[in-house]
């Protein structure tokens, strides 16, 4: 095996290692048979809440432990493939199982920081809130490139998107859209990406095909369930409703279906215009205010009140977490971890990891200084 192949094996072994360390691994292998076996068990789904959550752990620890099982497995059966081709002087299947273990290197790298994502509610689907900047037609179209971007990158992840509410810019765009993102660790993923990012390019409005910067903002917080207690007095609130906008049918247009809650203490706003039913928006947004709320607390434990004020302050340049910069060069930075991308139409189009995975890490920076062992 040459030396180059020989390190990165070195440190792939080292990685899976930790992997394991971090996980519990025999802990876990405990807990997923004991999970597997409360699953069998006829009376669990007689309260269907904590049935839905024993298995939601089950499904977590089951597709850990199958990642880690087959970083083993494709490992070992690539080192078994260099050695047959060595012997019997198979260059191209040399050069086929070098380049797969290059490539899971890349795999375990991801699997680190999502095994990373320990946070109460990492694992739980996540509201995302998108809002305009000033600039009119400019930041609203550009709030209308983010939204696509985060539901490209949503889909790519295998992960369902639902639109929540939305107001349609003057001319082109949208002032402010809400969805729902539905796939496990949505919440995880997405956390770091609340804040404001920027847009410079030349503007498709513009008929002397001036320069501009766009701003709009992105607010990321948890779906929660029933078990995590959010006391909202009514007295503390203030409900609005209104016709939903845009495309609906006569319904939508003739009634005030869409209902928005105003939390007054925080002055945190949620609105739903998904259902036709005024009854049923009203659920989705207190369940939405609650989480908003949830996040607050969450954020505030973190010490992390800064990204608190993302869609309460000034959209403009002293709140931006990301440039994306079309004209006179092309290039995405994210201005709090450094890391680049000179395309911006991929990173338009839902190519985010990289950017998270900068974010989360430095998040968790000093979480992986586990010491390593070999593997069994």
């Amino acid at each position: 095996m040459r030396t180059e192949t020989a390190s990165l094996v070195d440190e792939i072994r080292q990685a899976i290692s930790l992997l394991r360390r971090y996980f519990d691994w025999d802990e876990a292998v405990k807990r997923l048979d004991y999970l597997n076996a409360r699953a069998e068990d006829a009376d669990l789904w007689e309260n269907p809440q904590e049935a839905q959550k024993l298995m939601r752990e089950r499904q977590t620890l089951e597709d850990s432990i199958n990642a880690v099982n087959g970083f083993v497995q494709t490992l070992e059966d690539n080192i078994e493939l260099i050695a047959l081709g060595e012997e019997e002087g198979e260059e191209q299947i040399v050069k086929e199982a070098e380049s797969a273990i290059r490539n899971l290197r890349g795999e375990i790298a991801s699997r680190q920081v999502e095994m990373l994502l320990s946070g109460e509610a990492d694992a739980n689907d996540s509201y995302l809130e998108i809002h305009a900047g000033a600039g009119g037609t400019e930041s609203q179209d550009w709030a209308s490139m983010l939204l696509r971007m985060y539901t490209r990158w949503a889909e790519r992840r295998g992960m369902k998107v639902e639109v929540l509410e939305m107001h349609d810019g003057e001319e082109a765009g949208i002032k402010s859209a809400t969805i729902l993102i539905k796939g496990q660790n949505a919440y995880g993923w997405l956390k770091t990406e609340s804040g404001v990012h920027r847009l410079v390019r030349i503007s498709p409005f513009d008929s002397n095909a001036r320069r501009h910067t766009s701003f709009a903002s992105v607010w990321v917080y948890p779906v929660i369930d029933d078990s995590i207690e959010i006391d909202i007095p009514e007295s503390d609130v203030r409900i609005d409703t209104y016709r939903s906008s845009g495309a609906g049918g006569q319904h939508v247009n003739t009634t005030d279906s869409a209902v928005r809650i105003t939390h007054l203490p925080t002055g945190i706003a949620v609105a739903c215009q998904q259902e036709r039913s005024q009854h049923k928006n009203r659920a989705k947004a207190w369940e939405m205010l609650r989480a908003r709320l949830y996040e607050l607390e969450l954020q505030r434990r973190e010490e992390a009140a800064n990204a608190n004020e993302a869609t309460k302050g000034d959209i403009g340049w002293g709140h931006q977490i990301r440039s994306y910069v079309l004209q006179p060069y092309q290039l995405v930075k994210d201005l709090r971890t450094a890391v680049e991308n000179p395309s911006p139409q991929d990173v338009l189009d839902g190519d985010l990891d990289e950017f998270m995975k900068a974010s989360l890490s430095q998040r968790v920076e000093g979480s992986a200084g586990v010491e390593v062992a070999d593997i069994d």
